[in-house]
């Protein structure tokens, strides 16, 4: 097995693990806690396929299905347990989200050469996910806020598709560096992106 492969199932657990926290804090039953589990893990994943028109990826490696509920049992007994674990996850999901934005721009760039589109899916592949899992608990979406969390993912895919152009080999590991090193700066340094500073009246 690739360590990129092993990278790419643990970002499903983390992510999966996540989603079954938020359905913790939102006090469901077990199969919320499997549905927001579900989502993160491979929503971004099965939105790409589908939008690159290729087969979705849990459909040929059903191992993905089974890290997802994994992560949802375990949170669902372990809860307690879980939310001590919270500073340690963040940089897990960092991890997750680094890789998968690699993955997704990686896929995107095999199938259709562009780079533009690499770039798209690879946002798409680590974000969309998050987005569904956000709304479907009635939460406003992570990457909506100011926090550093979609640019990461845009700065890894965009290093992605560079490096795919020069530096083929080294194209994958790059682009995960880099999504990691501005996830890992916005954590430590509490850095943002810029609001309005206005705020419509209600």
């Amino acid at each position: 097995m690739e360590l990129l492969q092993v990278f790419d199932y643990l970002g499903v657990f983390v992510f999966a693990i996540t989603g079954a926290m938020l359905a913790a804090r939102k006090e469901m039953d077990i199969f919320g806690f499997v549905v927001l589990a579900l989502v993160p893990a491979i929503g971004g994943g099965t939105l790409r396929d589908l939008i690159l028109s290729e087969p979705v990826v849990w459909f040929s490696d059903t191992t993905y299905l089974f890290i997802a509920l994994l992560a949802a049992l375990i949170t669902f007994f372990a809860v307690r347990f879980m939310s001590r674990l919270s500073d340690v996850l963040l940089w897990f999901d960092a991890l997750g989200l680094s890789v998968f934005c690699a993955i997704g721009s990686a896929k995107a760039m095999a199938v259709t050469g562009d780079p533009v589109i690499g770039v798209v899916m690879g946002v798409i592949t680590a974000v969309a996910g998050g987005i569904l899992r956000d709304v479907i608990a009635n939460e406003t979406p992570l990457v909506l806020h100011k926090e550093v969390y979609a640019t990461a993912a845009f700065c890894g895919s965009v290093c992605y598709v560079l490096a795919s152009l020069y530096i083929a080999d080294f194209a994958l590991v790059l682009s995960v560096a880099a999504a990691f090193v501005v996830r890992a700066l916005g954590i430590m340094l509490g850095l943002s992106l810029p609001v309005s500073g206005y705020k419509l009246p209600d």
